[in-house]
């Protein structure tokens, strides 16, 4: 016998708060789930290690107590995020360069900050001037580290500055290590002040850089500011590219051109200092270094 319905009710309440009752009850259901399946796919990424660095699927499923099937799921998942790569020869996997790509922004920040450190520190001791750490964030120069000179009058790379002319010394550095065609196209951005460079002066510009790369440093000598003086060096990662920069600065009034040599040698010298902590390679052109024309 069918019981009689109550007035005004349905067999589905669809008032507004019961369809949020049940999209939440719905989704908390979906939750577990999301959950569960992130945990397996971080506990098979924990399956590898130095003594195991290739694992075949059925090795890793009796490790994670899953079954195969999902554990191929995962892998396929992981493998199209290059996180996980598969060996051609044994059909294993092994932990993919996408994990680097994942880490890189927090590597560069802290690994190249703990390797400049001491470095920063003895650089400033030995030449009595402000020596800062320099990273790209695309289209200026950032400061994320600095030891300030000893002396009463001196220049200062507060934490955080950002240096946006392509006078700045940093900024060559890092311009040095680009193809022509991003330096081109980075003179040609508003954000990057070129001082309204044209074919000409950007082709003139880019000739400086090469004697950057060759040279090993750069110099701005009272180029965006009569009373300052800034030289920079590349630090290298393990390809070879340029990661950071090392900035020695000074008031100008301390460094005669005659200096600047001494200057820059010793930047690079904490350039390659650092890049060395960081098991830096050799840039990709030889950097020999040589006098300073101005």
């Amino acid at each position: 016998m069918t019981s009689a319905q109550a007035p005004g009710e349905s067999e589905q309440d669809l008032s507004p708060q019961a369809q949020t009752d049940s999209a939440t009850s719905a989704q908390s259901k979906r939750q577990p789930h999301r959950i569960s399946v992130l945990q397996n796919a971080l506990a098979i990424l924990h399956t590898f290690s130095e003594e195991t660095p290739l694992l075949g699927v059925t090795e890793i499923a009796d490790r994670v107590r899953l079954h195969k099937s999902t554990v191929s799921r995962i892998l396929a998942t992981l493998e199209a995020e290059n996180i996980v790569e598969q060996d051609p020869g044994s059909r294993r996997f092994r932990l993919g360069l996408g994990l680097i790509g994942l880490a890189g922004p927090l590597i560069a920040d802290l690994d190249v900050r703990r390797a400049a450190s001491n470095v920063l520190q003895q650089t400033s001791e030995k030449t009595n001037e402000t020596t800062a750490l320099m990273i790209w964030n695309g289209g200026e120069s950032v400061c994320v580290d600095q030891v300030t000179s000893p002396q009463q009058v001196r220049h200062s790379t507060p934490l955080g500055t950002r240096y946006g002319t392509v006078f700045s010394s940093s900024v060559q550095v890092f311009l040095a290590d680009m193809d022509e065609t991003q330096v081109h196209a980075l003179l040609a951005r508003p954000n990057l002040s070129s001082a309204g460079m044209e074919t000409a002066d950007i082709q003139a510009w880019q000739a400086r850089l090469v004697e950057v790369r060759e040279r090993g440093y750069a110099v701005n000598y009272g180029e965006t500011s009569i009373q300052e003086v800034g030289v920079s060096a590349p630090v290298f990662d393990h390809r070879g590219e340029t990661i950071a920069a090392i900035l020695t600065s000074a008031p100008r009034f301390r460094v005669s051109p005659e200096q600047l040599p001494i200057l820059g040698k010793a930047t690079a010298d904490a350039a390659n200092q650092v890049a060395a902590r960081l098991g830096g390679a050799l840039p990709r052109t030889s950097r020999p270094q040589g006098p300073i024309s101005e």
